[in-house]
Protein backbone atom coordinates (compact mmCIF):
# COMPACT_ATOMS: atom_id res chain seq x y z
CA UNK A 1 0.00 0.00 0.00
CA UNK A 2 1.43 3.32 -0.90
CA UNK A 3 2.13 5.96 1.96
CA UNK A 4 -0.37 8.29 2.60
CA UNK A 5 -0.11 11.74 1.63
CA UNK A 6 -0.47 13.65 4.93
CA UNK A 7 2.31 11.82 6.42
CA UNK A 8 4.91 12.31 3.29
CA UNK A 9 7.66 15.35 4.43
CA UNK A 10 10.10 17.39 2.44
CA UNK A 11 12.46 14.80 4.37
CA UNK A 12 11.14 11.80 2.22
CA UNK A 13 11.27 13.54 -0.75
CA UNK A 14 14.43 14.78 0.09
CA UNK A 15 15.68 10.96 0.67
CA UNK A 16 13.61 9.85 -2.10
CA UNK A 17 15.66 12.35 -4.71
CA UNK A 18 19.27 12.16 -3.18
CA UNK A 19 19.91 16.04 -2.31
CA UNK A 20 19.47 18.43 0.51
CA UNK A 21 16.65 19.57 1.87
CA UNK A 22 17.91 23.07 1.11
CA UNK A 23 17.27 22.15 -2.45
CA UNK A 24 14.05 20.47 -2.37
CA UNK A 25 12.94 23.81 -0.74
CA UNK A 26 14.02 25.69 -3.47
CA UNK A 27 12.56 23.81 -6.02
CA UNK A 28 9.58 23.88 -3.97
CA UNK A 29 10.05 27.63 -3.99
CA UNK A 30 11.01 27.99 -7.77
CA UNK A 31 13.76 29.77 -7.56
CA UNK A 32 16.44 30.44 -10.01
CA UNK A 33 19.73 28.92 -8.96
CA UNK A 34 18.60 25.26 -9.06
CA UNK A 35 20.12 23.53 -12.10
CA UNK A 36 17.06 22.20 -14.95
CA UNK A 37 17.94 18.59 -14.15
CA UNK A 38 18.11 18.61 -10.37
CA UNK A 39 14.73 20.60 -10.75
CA UNK A 40 13.39 17.81 -12.69
CA UNK A 41 14.65 14.74 -10.80
CA UNK A 42 13.18 17.14 -7.42
CA UNK A 43 9.98 17.15 -8.97
CA UNK A 44 10.18 13.49 -10.12
CA UNK A 45 10.42 12.45 -6.51
CA UNK A 46 7.62 15.29 -5.73
CA UNK A 47 4.91 13.41 -8.08
CA UNK A 48 6.11 9.75 -6.97
CA UNK A 49 5.59 10.26 -3.57
CA UNK A 50 2.63 12.70 -3.80
CA UNK A 51 4.25 15.43 -1.66
CA UNK A 52 2.44 18.71 -0.83
CA UNK A 53 4.60 21.81 0.09
CA UNK A 54 3.46 23.09 4.17
CA UNK A 55 4.69 26.69 4.85
CA UNK A 56 7.70 25.02 7.04
CA UNK A 57 8.96 23.45 3.75
CA UNK A 58 8.46 26.74 1.57
CA UNK A 59 10.36 28.64 3.98
CA UNK A 60 13.39 26.82 4.74
CA UNK A 61 14.74 28.53 1.64
CA UNK A 62 14.84 31.61 3.71
CA UNK A 63 13.72 33.42 0.85
CA UNK A 64 9.80 33.80 1.45
CA UNK A 65 7.40 32.55 4.46
CA UNK A 66 4.39 32.74 1.82
CA UNK A 67 2.17 34.44 4.30
CA UNK A 68 0.41 37.64 4.22
CA UNK A 69 -0.62 39.03 7.27
CA UNK A 70 -3.90 41.49 7.65
CA UNK A 71 -4.86 43.35 10.84
CA UNK A 72 -7.65 44.68 11.57
CA UNK A 73 -9.00 47.07 14.20
CA UNK A 74 -9.55 44.95 17.66
CA UNK A 75 -12.48 46.81 19.81
CA UNK A 76 -14.57 47.31 16.67
CA UNK A 77 -14.20 43.62 15.55
CA UNK A 78 -14.87 42.23 18.54
CA UNK A 79 -17.76 44.82 18.79
CA UNK A 80 -19.28 43.89 15.85
CA UNK A 81 -18.85 40.07 15.91
CA UNK A 82 -20.50 40.19 19.32
CA UNK A 83 -23.29 41.99 18.02
CA UNK A 84 -23.81 40.13 15.43
CA UNK A 85 -25.49 42.81 13.29
CA UNK A 86 -24.66 41.38 9.63
CA UNK A 87 -21.20 43.58 9.33
CA UNK A 88 -19.52 41.80 6.80
CA UNK A 89 -16.13 43.98 6.69
CA UNK A 90 -13.87 40.85 7.62
CA UNK A 91 -15.99 38.53 5.64
CA UNK A 92 -15.64 40.20 2.36
CA UNK A 93 -11.70 40.83 2.98
CA UNK A 94 -10.95 37.44 3.85
CA UNK A 95 -13.26 36.30 0.92
CA UNK A 96 -10.63 38.90 -1.65
CA UNK A 97 -7.59 38.65 0.59
CA UNK A 98 -7.28 34.40 1.17
CA UNK A 99 -8.81 33.74 -2.45
CA UNK A 100 -6.00 35.91 -4.32
CA UNK A 101 -2.94 34.17 -1.93
CA UNK A 102 -4.40 30.67 -1.99
CA UNK A 103 -3.97 31.74 -6.27
CA UNK A 104 -0.31 32.86 -5.83
CA UNK A 105 0.84 30.08 -3.37
CA UNK A 106 0.10 31.89 0.13
CA UNK A 107 -1.64 31.78 2.93
CA UNK A 108 -3.65 35.04 4.77
CA UNK A 109 -3.39 35.31 8.27
CA UNK A 110 -5.89 38.05 10.40
CA UNK A 111 -4.67 39.70 13.60
CA UNK A 112 -6.76 42.05 15.90
CA UNK A 113 -4.41 45.09 17.25
CA UNK A 114 -5.71 47.43 19.47
CA UNK A 115 -4.87 50.57 17.62
CA UNK A 116 -5.50 52.64 20.75
CA UNK A 117 -3.24 50.60 22.85
CA UNK A 118 0.15 52.18 23.98
CA UNK A 119 2.10 49.09 23.63
CA UNK A 120 0.52 48.50 19.67
CA UNK A 121 4.44 48.48 18.60
CA UNK A 122 5.27 45.85 20.70
CA UNK A 123 1.90 44.12 19.63
CA UNK A 124 2.88 44.62 16.31
CA UNK A 125 6.54 43.56 16.55
CA UNK A 126 5.72 40.17 18.38
CA UNK A 127 3.32 39.10 15.25
CA UNK A 128 5.98 40.01 12.60
CA UNK A 129 8.64 38.01 14.84
CA UNK A 130 6.05 35.14 15.20
CA UNK A 131 4.84 34.66 11.53
CA UNK A 132 7.75 36.89 10.07
CA UNK A 133 4.97 37.73 6.82
CA UNK A 134 5.78 38.74 3.56
CA UNK A 135 3.37 41.27 3.45
CA UNK A 136 0.85 43.47 5.93
CA UNK A 137 -2.40 44.64 4.90
CA UNK A 138 -3.49 47.76 7.37
CA UNK A 139 -7.38 48.40 7.64
CA UNK A 140 -8.76 51.95 8.54
CA UNK A 141 -7.25 53.62 11.36
CA UNK A 142 -4.17 51.88 11.15
CA UNK A 143 -3.48 52.35 7.86
CA UNK A 144 -3.10 56.17 8.69
CA UNK A 145 -1.25 55.45 12.62
CA UNK A 146 2.21 56.42 12.13
CA UNK A 147 3.50 54.35 15.10
CA UNK A 148 2.45 51.15 12.87
CA UNK A 149 3.40 52.71 9.65
CA UNK A 150 6.54 53.71 10.85
CA UNK A 151 7.42 50.45 12.01
CA UNK A 152 6.62 48.34 9.35
CA UNK A 153 8.23 50.89 6.63
CA UNK A 154 11.70 50.86 9.27
CA UNK A 155 11.46 46.72 8.93
CA UNK A 156 11.14 47.07 5.28
CA UNK A 157 8.22 44.48 4.62
CA UNK A 158 6.09 45.45 1.46
CA UNK A 159 2.44 46.84 3.45
CA UNK A 160 -0.64 47.58 2.25
CA UNK A 161 -2.54 50.72 3.40
CA UNK A 162 -6.33 50.31 2.66
CA UNK A 163 -8.21 53.22 3.25
CA UNK A 164 -5.07 55.95 2.92
CA UNK A 165 -3.82 58.29 -0.07
CA UNK A 166 -0.61 59.26 1.57
CA UNK A 167 2.05 57.40 -0.19
CA UNK A 168 4.85 58.25 1.55
CA UNK A 169 5.19 55.03 2.84
CA UNK A 170 3.36 51.64 2.22
CA UNK A 171 0.88 50.81 -0.67
CA UNK A 172 -2.22 53.28 -0.64
CA UNK A 173 -5.57 51.74 -1.44
CA UNK A 174 -8.80 53.72 -1.39
CA UNK A 175 -11.91 52.64 -2.05
CA UNK A 176 -13.15 55.91 -3.76
CA UNK A 177 -15.12 56.95 -0.71
CA UNK A 178 -15.37 60.76 -2.68
CA UNK A 179 -16.33 59.27 -5.23
CA UNK A 180 -19.08 57.15 -3.36
CA UNK A 181 -20.60 60.44 -1.50
CA UNK A 182 -20.67 61.73 -4.42
CA UNK A 183 -22.45 59.29 -6.39
CA UNK A 184 -25.02 58.70 -3.67
CA UNK A 185 -25.77 62.42 -3.75
CA UNK A 186 -25.89 63.03 -7.32
CA UNK A 187 -28.59 59.86 -7.52
CA UNK A 188 -30.72 62.29 -4.44
CA UNK A 189 -30.28 64.78 -6.76
CA UNK A 190 -31.82 63.99 -9.61
CA UNK A 191 -34.44 62.12 -7.81
CA UNK A 192 -35.43 66.19 -7.07
CA UNK A 193 -33.99 66.83 -3.90
CA UNK A 194 -32.57 69.84 -2.45
CA UNK A 195 -31.92 69.69 1.21
CA UNK A 196 -29.50 66.38 1.79
CA UNK A 197 -28.44 65.72 4.92
CA UNK A 198 -25.13 64.06 5.84
CA UNK A 199 -24.01 61.89 9.15
CA UNK A 200 -20.62 61.63 8.88
CA UNK A 201 -18.03 59.03 10.55
CA UNK A 202 -15.33 59.06 13.03
CA UNK A 203 -12.60 61.98 12.56
CA UNK A 204 -10.45 59.14 13.78
CA UNK A 205 -10.77 57.66 9.50
CA UNK A 206 -9.90 59.95 7.21
CA UNK A 207 -12.07 58.38 4.88
CA UNK A 208 -14.93 60.00 6.68
CA UNK A 209 -13.28 63.73 5.81
CA UNK A 210 -13.15 62.06 2.11
CA UNK A 211 -17.17 61.10 2.09
CA UNK A 212 -18.11 64.38 3.65
CA UNK A 213 -15.70 66.63 0.73
CA UNK A 214 -17.63 63.98 -1.75
CA UNK A 215 -21.31 65.11 -0.15
CA UNK A 216 -20.21 69.02 0.28
CA UNK A 217 -18.54 68.90 -3.85
CA UNK A 218 -21.50 67.20 -5.17
CA UNK A 219 -23.93 69.86 -3.32
CA UNK A 220 -21.28 73.30 -4.43
CA UNK A 221 -21.94 71.50 -8.12
CA UNK A 222 -25.70 72.40 -7.85
CA UNK A 223 -25.13 75.57 -5.36
CA UNK A 224 -27.20 73.52 -3.00
CA UNK A 225 -26.78 74.22 0.66
CA UNK A 226 -24.89 72.51 3.23
CA UNK A 227 -24.99 74.46 6.37
CA UNK A 228 -27.05 72.92 9.40
CA UNK A 229 -26.93 69.61 7.81
CA UNK A 230 -23.58 68.33 8.34
CA UNK A 231 -23.94 66.31 11.68
CA UNK A 232 -20.65 63.97 13.11
CA UNK A 233 -21.50 59.88 14.22
CA UNK A 234 -18.72 57.29 14.79
CA UNK A 235 -20.19 55.02 12.35
CA UNK A 236 -22.19 53.32 15.63
CA UNK A 237 -25.86 52.98 15.58
CA UNK A 238 -26.27 55.01 19.16
CA UNK A 239 -24.45 57.87 17.52
CA UNK A 240 -26.70 57.39 14.14
CA UNK A 241 -29.97 57.96 15.98
CA UNK A 242 -28.57 60.97 17.88
CA UNK A 243 -27.73 62.28 14.45
CA UNK A 244 -30.62 61.49 12.38
CA UNK A 245 -32.75 63.46 15.53
CA UNK A 246 -30.37 66.78 15.20
CA UNK A 247 -31.26 66.85 11.31
CA UNK A 248 -34.74 65.60 11.54
CA UNK A 249 -35.64 68.42 14.82
CA UNK A 250 -34.51 71.27 12.76
CA UNK A 251 -36.69 73.60 11.62
CA UNK A 252 -36.02 72.93 7.93
CA UNK A 253 -34.99 69.25 7.92
CA UNK A 254 -34.01 67.55 4.94
CA UNK A 255 -35.65 65.71 2.63
CA UNK A 256 -33.20 63.22 2.71
CA UNK A 257 -30.05 62.12 4.46
CA UNK A 258 -26.91 59.99 3.38
CA UNK A 259 -25.57 58.34 6.39
CA UNK A 260 -21.88 57.36 6.37
CA UNK A 261 -22.30 53.47 7.60
CA UNK A 262 -25.18 50.76 7.64
CA UNK A 263 -25.78 50.42 11.29
CA UNK A 264 -26.10 54.76 11.04
CA UNK A 265 -28.71 54.15 8.42
CA UNK A 266 -30.83 51.58 10.59
CA UNK A 267 -30.93 54.32 12.84
CA UNK A 268 -32.03 57.31 10.82
CA UNK A 269 -34.67 54.28 9.31
CA UNK A 270 -35.84 53.73 12.92
CA UNK A 271 -36.23 57.52 14.23
CA UNK A 272 -37.99 58.02 10.92
CA UNK A 273 -40.26 55.44 11.81
CA UNK A 274 -40.50 57.37 15.42
CA UNK A 275 -41.43 60.61 14.00
CA UNK A 276 -44.23 59.22 12.01
CA UNK A 277 -42.12 60.07 8.64
CA UNK A 278 -42.55 58.09 5.62
CA UNK A 279 -39.46 56.44 3.89
CA UNK A 280 -39.11 57.34 0.89
CA UNK A 281 -42.18 59.26 0.78
CA UNK A 282 -41.28 61.79 3.05
CA UNK A 283 -37.89 61.02 3.63
CA UNK A 284 -35.20 59.28 1.06
CA UNK A 285 -32.33 57.75 3.07
CA UNK A 286 -28.66 56.53 2.05
CA UNK A 287 -26.31 53.83 3.40
CA UNK A 288 -22.75 53.46 3.22
CA UNK A 289 -21.35 49.88 3.38
CA UNK A 290 -23.96 47.66 1.90
CA UNK A 291 -23.29 45.15 4.74
CA UNK A 292 -26.23 41.86 4.25
CA UNK A 293 -28.67 43.55 6.97
CA UNK A 294 -29.51 46.57 4.52
CA UNK A 295 -31.39 43.93 2.10
CA UNK A 296 -33.96 42.88 4.60
CA UNK A 297 -35.07 46.61 6.36
CA UNK A 298 -38.62 47.69 5.30
CA UNK A 299 -38.10 49.79 2.86
CA UNK A 300 -35.05 47.88 1.69
CA UNK A 301 -31.94 50.63 1.83
CA UNK A 302 -30.45 51.83 -1.17
CA UNK A 303 -26.52 51.78 -0.29
CA UNK A 304 -23.02 52.75 -1.00
CA UNK A 305 -21.32 49.07 -1.98
CA UNK A 306 -18.17 49.48 -0.57
CA UNK A 307 -15.57 47.02 -2.59
CA UNK A 308 -13.61 45.63 0.09
CA UNK A 309 -13.39 42.07 -1.42
CA UNK A 310 -11.78 43.38 -4.22
CA UNK A 311 -9.67 46.20 -2.20
CA UNK A 312 -8.17 43.47 -0.44
CA UNK A 313 -7.70 41.11 -3.44
CA UNK A 314 -5.69 44.21 -4.93
CA UNK A 315 -3.60 44.58 -1.47
CA UNK A 316 -2.28 40.99 -1.64
CA UNK A 317 -1.64 41.54 -5.38
CA UNK A 318 0.33 44.48 -4.76
CA UNK A 319 2.19 43.04 -1.89
CA UNK A 320 3.07 40.04 -3.96
CA UNK A 321 4.53 42.20 -6.69
CA UNK A 322 6.99 44.34 -4.20
CA UNK A 323 7.83 40.67 -2.69
CA UNK A 324 9.52 40.01 -5.94
CA UNK A 325 11.62 43.03 -6.61
CA UNK A 326 8.59 45.11 -8.55
CA UNK A 327 7.95 49.21 -8.33
CA UNK A 328 5.87 50.19 -5.35
CA UNK A 329 3.14 52.46 -6.83
CA UNK A 330 3.55 55.66 -6.02
CA UNK A 331 -0.07 57.08 -6.51
CA UNK A 332 -2.79 55.14 -4.32
CA UNK A 333 -4.59 52.64 -5.81
CA UNK A 334 -8.35 53.10 -6.76
CA UNK A 335 -10.58 50.46 -6.33
CA UNK A 336 -14.41 51.77 -7.65
CA UNK A 337 -17.14 50.72 -5.39
CA UNK A 338 -20.62 50.85 -6.51
CA UNK A 339 -24.56 52.46 -5.57
CA UNK A 340 -27.23 49.92 -4.83
CA UNK A 341 -30.94 51.47 -5.01
CA UNK A 342 -33.62 50.22 -3.52
CA UNK A 343 -37.11 51.14 -1.74
CA UNK A 344 -35.57 53.88 0.50
CA UNK A 345 -35.26 56.60 -2.05
CA UNK A 346 -37.43 58.77 -3.95
CA UNK A 347 -38.39 61.64 -5.36
CA UNK A 348 -39.26 64.37 -2.51
CA UNK A 349 -43.00 64.81 -1.29
CA UNK A 350 -42.17 68.37 -1.11
CA UNK A 351 -39.20 69.89 -2.88
CA UNK A 352 -37.69 72.94 -0.64
CA UNK A 353 -37.06 75.37 -2.30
Amino acid sequence: MGRRRQSVTIKHVAADAGVSLQTVSRVINDEPNVRPEMKERVQASIDKLGYVPSIAAQRMSGSRSYLILAINDRERTIADWQGRQGVDWVDQMLLGGMLKCAEYGYRMIFELVDTHNDHVERELRAAIAALQPDGVILTPPHSDNPLIVGLLDQQKIPFARIGSRDGAAGIALTMDDEGSARRATRHLVDLGHKRIGFIAGSPEYSLSRWRIDGWEGEMAVEGLPTAGLLVEGDFTYASGAVAARQLLDGANPPTAIIASSDQMALATLEVAREKGLDVPGQLSIVSFDNTPVVRFTQPALTAVDQPVAETASRAVELIIAAQRGGQRPTEPTRVQGGLVPRGSTAAPAVVHG
